[in-house]
This record gives C-alpha cells, sequence and structure tokens, in this order.
C-alpha cells in the first residue's frame, strides 16, 4: 500500500468500532500517525494496538465528542503526539431512539444532536485551527445516506446528518482558501456494531433488500472513499457530499 499520508497526522473519532476502525488501519497502513479516539478507551485502545503490531503508528484517546472540552483536549494531544493536525475523520456517532416525532423522547433528541451534530462542530472548531496552524490539512465528517433522505422514526438522526452536510458544506466555503478541505460522505447500512447490536438479523436482511446492490456495505468500503477524499489526489474536491450506498438513494 502507498505510504502517501507519511508525516502526517490524523484523528479519527469512533475509532473503537465499525468504520472508524477500518479509517484507522487504512490510514496507518499508509503512513499516517493515527489518533484513535473513542468513548470506550479499551476498544481505542485495542485498536491502536492492532496497528502497531502491524508496523503502524497509533496512539489511543478517551473522548466524549459531545463534551466540547474534551474534543479539544484531544486536540491538543494530536498536536502535542505528532507535532500537529493534517487528517481529521468525525467519524464518531449513536442511533438514538426509534419513535416518530410527534412521540420523540427529548432526552432521547438531545443525545442524538449532541453527538452526531455537537460533536462534528466541535470536532471543525477544534481541527480547523489546528490545521491551519500545521500549515493545511483535510477533514471527512461522517454523514450518512440520512443526510440526503428521510427514514421513519428515526427524526433526530436523519436531522443531525443533514445538518452535518449543511455545516459541511459552509465550513469547506470558509476555508477553501486557507488550505484546508472539508468533505461528508454518506453511508448507506453498513455492517458495524451499530447496527449488529440494535437489530435481528430479519431486520438487517430488510435494509439490505433496500440497496439495488443486494447486500450492505463493508466498511473498508467507506474507508476507500474516506481516505480517499483525505488524500492529495482529492486536492479539487471540497465542500462536496459523497454517496457510498449501493445505489440506496438511487432508488
Amino acid at each position: 500500500m502507498q505510504k502517501d499520508f507519511e508525516d502526517k497526522v490524523a484523528v479519527v473519532t469512533g475509532a473503537g468500532s465499525g468504520i472508524g476502525v477500518a479509517i484507522a488501519h487504512e490510514l496507518a497502513a499508509r503512513g499516517a500517525l493515527v489518533v484513535t479516539a473513542d468513548l470506550d478507551e479499551r476498544a481505542a485502545a485495542a485498536v491502536s494496538k492492532a496497528i502497531a503490531n502491524k508496523g503502524g503508528r497509533a496512539k489511543p484517546f478517551a473522548v466524549d465528542v459531545s463534551d466540547a472540552d474534551a474534543v479539544a483536549r484531544m486536540v491538543d494531544f494530536a498536536v502535542q503526539t505528532g507535532g500537529g493536525l493534517h487528517l481529521a475523520v468525525n467519524n464518531a456517532g449513536i442511533g438514538g431512539p426509534s419513535a416518530p416525532l410527534g412521540e420523540y423522547p427529548l432526552d432521547g433528541w438531545r443525545q442524538v444532536i449532541d453527538v452526531n451534530l455537537n460533536g462534528v462542530f466541535y470536532g471543525l472548531r477544534h481541527q480547523i485551527p489546528a490545521m491551519l496552524e500545521s500549515g493545511g490539512g483535510a477533514i471527512v465528517n461522517m454523514a450518512s445516506i440520512l443526510g440526503s433522505v428521510g427514514f421513519a422514526n428515526a427524526g433526530a438522526y436523519v436531522a443531525a446528518k443533514h445538518a452535518v452536510v449543511g455545516m459541511t458544506k459552509t465550513a469547506a466555503m470558509e476555508y477553501g482558501d486557507k488550505g484546508v478541505r472539508i468533505n461528508a460522505v454518506g453511508p448507506g447500512f453498513v455492517d458495524t456494531p451499530l447496527l449488529s447490536k440494535n437489530l435481528d438479523a430479519e431486520t438487517i436482511g430488510q435494509l439490505a433488500a433496500l440497496h439495488p446492490i443486494g447486500r450492505i456495505g463493508r466498511p473498508e468500503e467507506v474507508s476507500a472513499l474516506t481516505c480517499f477524499l483525505l488524500s492529495d489526489r482529492a486536492s479539487f474536491i471540497t465542500g462536496s457530499y459523497h454517496l457510498v450506498d449501493g445505489a440506496y438513494t438511487a432508488r
């Protein structure tokens, strides 16, 4: 694998499972020093250890992305550990309650917005200044297919992901001439613990059938697109929202 991220420092939130694990491994395999950030400190450490066992460089960091001060400490840790910050993936997210909006629990709404939307804002708020100090960089915000379409009984998740797409476009306009590129990725339903721990096999099969390709996605397929957007090969791509969804949204 090409080492096109050598001398780069990256932060990946939600790096303890699913898509985050795949992204952290690919970035490290391509030469980056990766801060594997996750609410689950043990999971973050396990991913860093697995990367190190493969010859890569990674450091774990326990973070609650809904806490702005914790996110600031995460970015400071990356800068102090690697000497700067060049790449970031704001991937941490939760599913939230399943209920129609007229019955949606208020505490569930607040939690989803705090993690899936505010967590991305806090990431941008602290990553962008660090990247400017480092001479520029690239950020990918993990949205979803539900950043462009609705989904019954997932109002908080849908609202947050739509907002992430809008925030991504705005930030890209603000920092495009300052050397920081910012894009969003919209995965379809992907084989991650977020699905497997919350849904039974029959429901997952029903979700797979919604994708014309005939299956749900794999974390590595999302990582491939994400890491391309972070690379210099995507130097003219910013402010965009890129789907990796097996034609889910083409229906």
